[in-house]
C-alpha cells in the first residue's frame, strides 16, 4: 500500500512539472514571438543609446532597469542631450537579447559592466553625473557608494526593497526553477508599471523573469539597501505615488536610510513605476536635469517635496 501511494504522489508531482513547464515554456516563446531580433542579435530598439556633444560638455550614464531596456530612458537621455549633456544608456548583460540570456542573469556582472562604463566616461570627459532608473537605480546606489567623487546621483524610482512574496519566490528558486524557467513579471489583469497604454505597448520588456535574474535582482537590491549610507554625493530621488511595485513607506525608508547630506525626495503623480516613459514624464526630466545643472557647482541641504 505504501509503495502504491509512493508512486501515486511521484506521478502526480511528474504531471505538475510537466504542465508547469511547458506553461512556462510557452510565456518564454510569447516574450521571443513579441520581441523580433535584429541581426546584431539585440531586440530591435533596444540597443544601446549614445548621445554625444563636445568633450568638453559634462556627460550622464543612465541605467535601465531589470528584464528591461535602454528604451525606457531614451526620452530622457534626448532631453539631457538638448540641455548640453554626452548622454549613455548601455544595454546591460543579458538584456535585450532573448530570455535565454536573461537566464544567465548575474548581478556581479550587471555591477561591473555599469562601473565600467562609468569609468570609461570619467575618463573622457570632467564632469560626469549617474543616474539609474529600477534596478538601474539600485547599480547607481552601489555605484555612488563605491565613488564619492560622484558629483551627482539621479535615482528613478530606484528598486531597493521587495515585496516579501518575491523575497521568497527568489530564495527558493532554486527549487521550482528546475520545473519553471520563466514567470510573468507582473501579473496582467494587475496594476501596470506604465499607466500610458501607447507607451506600454511600445516597451520592450521581457516581461519575463528567470530563476537566476529573479536571484540576481535580490542580491543587487540587498547589496544596494546595505549600501545606502555609504552614498556621498548629492542625490534626487524621484518616485511615484502610485508606483506599482514599491510603496510609499519602502521609498521613504530607503531615502532616510542615504548617507550624502545633500539629497531631495521628490513624489510625482499620475505614473506607474517606469517613470520615464509614463504620464508626467517631463516634470522628472526637468527635476533631473535641473540636480545635475545645479551640481555643477557645490551646494548643500536636504529636503523632501
Amino acid at each position: 500500500m505504501l509503495v502504491l501511494l509512493t508512486c501515486l504522489v511521484l506521478v502526480v508531482a511528474c504531471g505538475v512539472t510537466v504542465v508547469a513547464y511547458r506553461s512556462a515554456a510557452r510565456v518564454g516563446r510569447d516574450a521571443l514571438d513579441r520581441l523580433p531580433l535584429g541581426s546584431d542579435g539585440i531586440i530591435i530598439g533596444a540597443q544601446p543609446i549614445e548621445l554625444r556633444r563636445n568633450a568638453d560638455d559634462p556627460a550622464v550614464l543612465l541605467l535601465h532597469g531589470g528584464g528591461d531596456t535602454p528604451q525606457t530612458l531614451r526620452y530622457l537621455a534626448a532631453f539631457l542631450h538638448e540641455r548640453g549633456y554626452n548622454v549613455r544608456v548601455p544595454l546591460l548583460p543579458g538584456h535585450g537579447r532573448t530570455v535565454h540570456d536573461f537566464a544567465r542573469a548575474n548581478a556581479d556582472e550587471w555591477l561591473a559592466a555599469a562601473s565600467a562604463q562609468l569609468r570609461d566616461l570619467q575618463e573622457r570627459h570632467q564632469w560626469v553625473g549617474l543616474a539609474g532608473l529600477s534596478m538601474g537605480g539600485a547599480l547607481a546606489a552601489q555605484i555612488a557608494a563605491a565613488t564619492p567623487t560622484l558629483p551627482a546621483l539621479g535615482l528613478l524610482a530606484p528598486y531597493l526593497a521587495m515585496p516579501r512574496a518575491v523575497v521568497v519566490a527568489a530564495t527558493l528558486a532554486p527549487l521550482w526553477g528546475v520545473a519553471v524557467p520563466y514567470v510573468r513579471a507582473l501579473d496582467p489583469n494587475g496594476p501596470r508599471s506604465i499607466y500610458d497604454p501607447q507607451e506600454a505597448a511600445r516597451n520592450l520588456a521581457y516581461g519575463v523573469f528567470t530563476p537566476a535574474a529573479l536571484r540576481a535582482l535580490r542580491l543587487t537590491v540587498t547589496r544596494a539597501f546595505a549600501a545606502l549610507p555609504e552614498i556621498a554625493s548629492p542625490t534626487l530621488m524621484i518616485q511615484s505615488r502610485e508606483d506599482n511595485r514599491i510603496r510609499p513607506a519602502d521609498g521613504e525608508r530607503a531615502f532616510d536610510r542615504i548617507g550624502a547630506r545633500e539629497k531631495q525626495l521628490v513624489w510625482v503623480e499620475g505614473a506607474g513605476h517606469v517613470i520615464t516613459v509614463d504620464y508626467g514624464r517631463e516634470r522628472t526630466f526637468e527635476l533631473l536635469t535641473s540636480w545635475f545643472d545645479a551640481h555643477r557647482t557645490p551646494a548643500s541641504r536636504t529636503r523632501r517635496a
